[in-house]
């Protein structure tokens, strides 16, 4: 350390020295040394860097945070002193950066300083004044007595300050110029060798490193240029003397080192001068830029000192773990190779920065992906609002803030470690992203179906005819509308993956199939109202014609005009053509509605031959239901009963004794037989043969799916995997049934005939001979009365007159039942007289109330009089009054 004593109190200072030389303290025990966990006030003057056991203090980063050089990035510059020990390099650097690194007592002089210390400058920064964040390490000197022989620590601290520092100042007496060992050339020759065992695997982007000689106590004797020119006269013949590593031996000094000189007053003997020079040198550490018409040599005197190409490109929150890198590499005698070490920091720190800016990143994405999972575990289609906006921020400032704090380390390291955050962030946000297009995508089908489905319903309703392609246009238009939009919101901006175009067209291609399925389902809704009409009319149609099956005249009652209807030879042709018509009107309500659904050629002629087909099944079923054993044995009868009770005009017929009814019944029968095998073969009159329904039917068309033949009922002649021809097809009685039915038919008829017959026989009253003798004996008197008397006598041909009209009329029947409607009127009258009469007699009242009480073990409530009917029984009021109670 410097050998001159200090006087703090006594001396004066410069105006902009913030803090005077620090006193004449021990190792720089005001400093926060290493291992220590010193507290803030600690760290006020500084902090020792690596001490003399080669320690290097973590808490370097700690400082820099406290002197808010972190910030800086690489707006921040660091300088080394070197020179022999007790040269006064701590006092140079208190003078010209207002530090307070401890100084040797001139009374004790010994070494104060060991190991590296740092201090950041204190004088004014910025403006025209010195740089901002200037960082001054003093290192410890050399060739003293402590260390001896030992040069170990005085390479590797040589080795870590031209590997961090811009500047080198060499500090030098006057007097020591031309010396070896005083003018620092073991120090320099060690600086020379390091340098080329720094940079000698990547000669051609070393950075330049500029030695800063401060010769001390000029006296003005030798110019200072004179001492310049024999200080690189030394260094070049010592730049001559050094072992070269191959490919660099023709390599000169200025290749590598930029040299400037500075001479300073004596400091005892010219303290003002002093001063005043140690000022104006403070001025010149600022930034400046390199003059391309000198090179090599720095000896203006007011020319900047810190160059662009001195700086080392470490930012400034690496700069500790750098530091302790090149440090770590040093002291266990490894090659330093400082491209490797700048690559090392620079991805510790992208790693770093990296996990500090996912963090903000998480924080906004995390629970994004937590409510698309909870939803995708409830099964709702989550369309998160603002989702793309969130991952825009999101991946912007994520983005933004590596950028800001990890671009000024390594180009290669940081293009690569921002690939890699690229990436990650990129694939959580893609995910994020096809998740909710997906939902978008799911969820715009599922509300495009759903509004189709219900614009039609409401259609229905009204009543109205609907234009179903109109419809599905429309919703497939706002499907698509609302998908782009949302699929718009959801984009991010600056990434390719987030384009939807892909998804539109899958959408596109989605919403179609949906369309094509809806229009499937519509045309099936459609076929199954148009067969419910073929059903409908079919029911009606086909069930009159079946009933005229029941009137061997064609129907219930004789015609108006005589006109017979068609026989029953014509049923299967009258079946054949109301079918035939109903379809085809079906066909047409099909075709015409389904022109509608936008419904292609192909889904028209398969939804045709699905109704054919479906139709021939229902007018098939209805045959079978007509033919049931219990209603084609009713209209046998009733055929059979027509042609048996009424004769060829429609008159009933009422049977006589004389009247051949065996021959009528056997006529009728033999007609109704005949209609059995009728009924047994669907065939036409006309051609004796069973209607074209292949033909009619036609061919299955190409676009048939097995979807569409899932539901229908195969057809004899018309589906050969059936094994069933046309023929069994039409066949509706078979042989063992016609059979059965002709001996049912048979026993119904001898019913009939029986009861014609006992009909016939008992209309005839037997009166023996002898009773018309007996009467004409007995009442012969009455009869001569009678005869005799014109009054009798005119009302005998009367009474007679009406008894043969009565007779011819056949109102007998008729007549008796009228009398028996008189009589049972008469009998309800007297019961009403004989009621009123008892509860109008006092008599009649005790009789009626004893009646009462010998009921009443069967029924406690009493019954009124007038409540009771003709029969003497409970009216149905007073039973319907009990109910409700």
């Amino acid at each position: 350390m410097a050998d001159e004593h200090l006087n703090v109190n006594g001396q004066t200072r410069p105006s902009n020295v913030k803090h005077p030389s620090a006193p004449s303290l021990m190792m720089n025990a005001h400093f926060a040394g290493v291992g220590e966990n010193a507290p803030k006030e600690a760290y006020e003057h500084g902090i020792q860097v690596i001490d003399e056991d080669k320690l290097f203090n973590s808490n370097l980063s700690t400082y820099l945070s406290i002197e808010k050089v972190i910030p800086a990035g690489f707006n921040y510059h660091l300088i080394s002193v070197f020179g022999s020990q007790s040269t006064g390099k701590s006092t140079l650097l208190n003078y010209l950066f207002g530090t307070q690194f401890g100084v040797m007592s001139e009374q004790e002089r010994r070494q104060t300083t060991k190991g590296i210390w740092m201090s950041k400058n204190k004088r004014e920064e910025g403006g025209a004044n010195m740089a901002e964040n200037i960082l001054v390490m003093d290192v410890e000197g050399t060739d003293g007595r402590e260390r001896g022989e030992d040069q170990d620590f005085e390479r590797k601290s040589a080795l870590f300050a031209l590997a961090t520092s811009e500047v080198l100042i060499v500090n030098i007496w006057e007097h020591q110029v031309g010396l070896y060992q005083g003018a620092n050339m073991g120090l320099l020759k060690t600086v020379f060798e390091v340098n080329l065992q720094l940079f000698v695997k990547d000669g051609q982007t070393s950075p330049r490193s500029l030695l800063f000689f401060v010769i001390r106590d000029h006296l003005g004797t030798t110019p200072l240029k004179n001492l310049q020119n024999t200080l690189i006269q030394d260094l070049s013949k010592l730049w001559s003397t050094i072992s070269k590593p191959t490919g660099l031996e023709n390599s000169r000094i200025e290749d590598y080192f930029d040299f400037a000189f500075v001479a300073l007053p004596h400091k005892i003997l010219q303290p003002e001068k002093f001063e005043e020079a140690v000022t104006q040198l403070s001025m010149r550490f600022k930034e400046g830029y390199n003059d391309p018409r000198k090179s090599g040599l720095i000896d203006e005197s007011t020319a900047p000192i810190f160059l662009p190409q001195y700086h080392r490109r470490i930012p400034a929150d690496g700069f500790s773990a750098y530091a302790e890198g090149v440090w770590d590499q040093i002291v266990n005698n490894k090659d330093l190779d400082l491209p490797t070490q700048q690559e090392l920091l620079a991805q510790f720190r992208c790693d770093e920065i990296s996990r500090e800016v996912l963090v903000a990143f998480d924080e906004k994405i995390t629970p994004l992906e937590d409510k698309q999972a909870e939803d995708f575990r409830m099964g709702r289609l989550s369309v998160i609002a603002e989702l793309g906006a969130a991952m825009s921020a999101a991946r912007t400032k994520v983005f933004k803030d590596f950028d800001t704090n990890a671009s000024r380390y390594h180009k290669g390291v940081y293009k690569r470690k921002q690939a890699e955050l690229e990436a990650k962030v990129d694939t959580r946000l893609k995910a994020l992203f096809q998740k909710q297009l997906t939902a978008a995508h799911k969820s715009g089908v599922e509300s495009f179906s759903e509004a189709v489905s219900a614009a039609v319903k409401s259609g229905q309703k009204k009543g109205a005819s609907y234009d179903f392609a109109q419809i599905v246009d429309s919703e497939k238009k706002k499907a698509l509308s609302k998908f782009e939009e949302d699929a718009k919101a959801m984009s991010i901006e600056g990434a390719d993956w987030s384009s939807h175009n892909n998804e539109l067209t899958n959408y596109k291609k989605e919403l179609d199939e949906v369309s094509s399925r809806l229009r499937k389902d519509e045309m099936r809704r459609l076929a199954t109202r148009i067969e419910r009409w073929v059903r409908s009319r079919l029911d009606e149609s086909i069930g009159l014609e079946f009933n005229k099956l029941g009137s061997g005249r064609g129907g219930s009652g004789a015609p108006e005009h005589g006109e017979r209807p068609p026989t029953e030879k014509d049923l299967w042709d009258r079946v054949w053509a109301i079918f035939t018509d109903t379809v085809s009107q079906a066909e047409k309500r099909f075709t015409d509605r389904a022109s509608s659904f936008d419904a292609s050629p192909d889904e028209v002629d398969v939804g045709l031959w699905r109704l054919r087909r479906k139709s021939w099944a229902v007018l098939r079923a209805k045959i079978d239901e007509e033919v049931m054993e219990g209603n084609i044995l009713l209209k046998l009868r009733e055929n059979f009963e027509d042609k048996f009770r009424y004769d060829e005009h429609g008159v009933p017929r009422i049977w006589r004794p004389t009247d051949d009814i065996e021959g009528v019944y056997t006529k009728a029968r033999e007609s109704t037989i005949t209609v059995i095998p009728l009924l047994a073969r669907f065939k036409l009159a006309k051609t004796s043969a069973p209607p074209p329904l292949d033909a009619w039917i036609g061919e299955a068309p190409a676009s048939v799916s097995p979807a569409d033949e899932d539901d229908l009922t195969p057809i004899g002649g018309v589906d050969d995997e059936e094994g069933k021809s046309l023929e069994e097809e039409m066949t509706i009685l078979s042989d063992a049934k016609q059979a059965d039915l002709l001996i049912r038919f048979k026993k119904t008829a001898d019913g009939v005939y029986v009861e014609a017959k006992r009909s016939a026989i008992g209309g005839i009253t037997q009166v023996p001979l002898y009773f018309y003798g007996l009467l004409l004996a007995l009442g012969w008197n009455e009869i001569v009365a009678v005869l005799r008397n014109p009054v009798y006598f005119i009302f005998l041909i009367l009474l007679g007159v009406g008894a043969y009209v009565t007779y011819t009329l056949n109102l007998w029947g008729p007549m008796a039942r009228m009398a028996n409607a008189a009589s049972a009127q008469g009998l309800e009258v007297g019961k009403e007289r004989l009621r009123a009469f008892l509860e109008s007699s006092d008599t009649g009242r005790q009789a009626m109330a004893m009646s009462g009480g010998m009921d009443g073990g069967r029924r406690q409530e009493g019954v009124r009089m007038d409540r009771l009917n003709g029969d003497g029984k409970k009216s149905k009021t007073e039973e319907e009054d009990l109910d409700d109670i």
